[in-house]
């Protein structure tokens, strides 16, 4: 990755604006997208897309390398839960990385809805086309997909107002005190692992709630509730009050009972684009947690 140092020269300009009209090849939705990562600071902060500039703000953006890749359709299979003209709640498996991203051009959710939503080709985000919220490779669940524009832009706004509620069960190690809570910690990248996020002075205002389903000795599975999207936001704040996800490698260690995280995105509600109409979405857990759940339960 290189690291581009800019000085803002007009007073009042939106940072995303900002980036895409001095970094070369930078268009407005990639440098948000830049931002929205946590790969962009403004006098060592990290800020949001619409966060205006002071004249000599000094920002830096680390650009990860560049990739030309055209997105193919490939027939990967997916577990359909709800479909209608203007979106697609998946149920993502684990190991199913969401979108393309250097390294790892084709494989991915995207690809997969290619085939079933070929329009998804047409949309003005070449590598994202549909995607308003992602999940962890390694996390399951359900996922909502944009299959327009008009679509995409009412899910991003029921978003963006917190109206979009994400439900997922985690199991932790540990027994949270107490057993009802709000952790609110700011989130940014790791000083020292660029691949980590980590709490951080400086970083993004990041809300999570959780509650607990079930103590089981030395583990605990929980509902957590998202209120805020910054990447790794459940495993970043869980590990940070001293209660890991069970089985992350990054944020805490690896376990003989599961071979990934033990995190389900297990409910989602929001209103269809269409009609505005409240639906909800549940997905089960899958068979590898399911099964490390009752290892749990058993050795309680």
């Amino acid at each position: 990755m290189k690291k581009l140092e800019l000085t803002a020269d007009r007073p009042g300009e939106r940072l995303d604006v900002f980036l895409a009209r001095l970094a070369r090849d930078l268009s407005r939705s990639q440098a948000r997208r830049l931002i929205d990562d946590g790969l962009v600071t403004v006098d060592g902060r990290q800020e949001r897309p619409s966060h205006r500039l002071a004249a000599g703000a000094r920002v830096i953006a680390t650009l990860p390398p560049s990739e030309a890749a055209k997105l193919e359709a490939e027939r990967i299979p997916l577990a359909i839960i709800y479909q209608d003209e203007d979106i697609i709640v998946v149920d993502k498996p684990a190991g199913l990385t969401v979108h393309p991203a250097p390294g790892h051009p084709s494989g991915t959710l995207v690809n997969a809805l290619l085939t079933l939503v070929p329009e998804l080709a047409a949309s003005r985000d070449n590598i994202r086309p549909g995607i308003v919220h992602r999940l962890d490779k390694d996390t399951s669940g359900l996922l909502v997909v944009a299959r327009n524009e008009r679509a995409r832009t009412d899910l991003t706004r029921q978003l963006k107002e917190r109206q979009v509620r994400k439900t997922y069960l985690a199991l932790v190690q540990g027994v949270p005190q107490p057993a009802q809570g709000t952790i609110e910690a700011p989130i940014g990248r790791h000083p020292r692992s660029r691949k980590k996020m980590a709490v951080v002075a400086g970083g993004r205002e990041a809300e999570t709630k959780y509650r607990v389903r079930e103590a089981l000795d030395r583990f605990t599975l929980l509902e957590v509730e998202p209120i805020t999207g910054r990447t790794h936001q459940i495993r970043v704040h869980l590990a940070a009050i001293g209660h890991p996800v069970v089985g992350d490698a990054v944020y805490g260690k690896r376990s003989p009972m599961v071979e990934r995280q033990f995190l389900h995105a297990w409910r989602l509600a929001f209103d269809l684009p269409s009609s505005g109409r409240v639906v909800e979405f549940e997905s089960p857990l899958p068979p590898d947690l399911r099964t490390a759940l009752e290892k749990v339960k058993r050795g309680a």
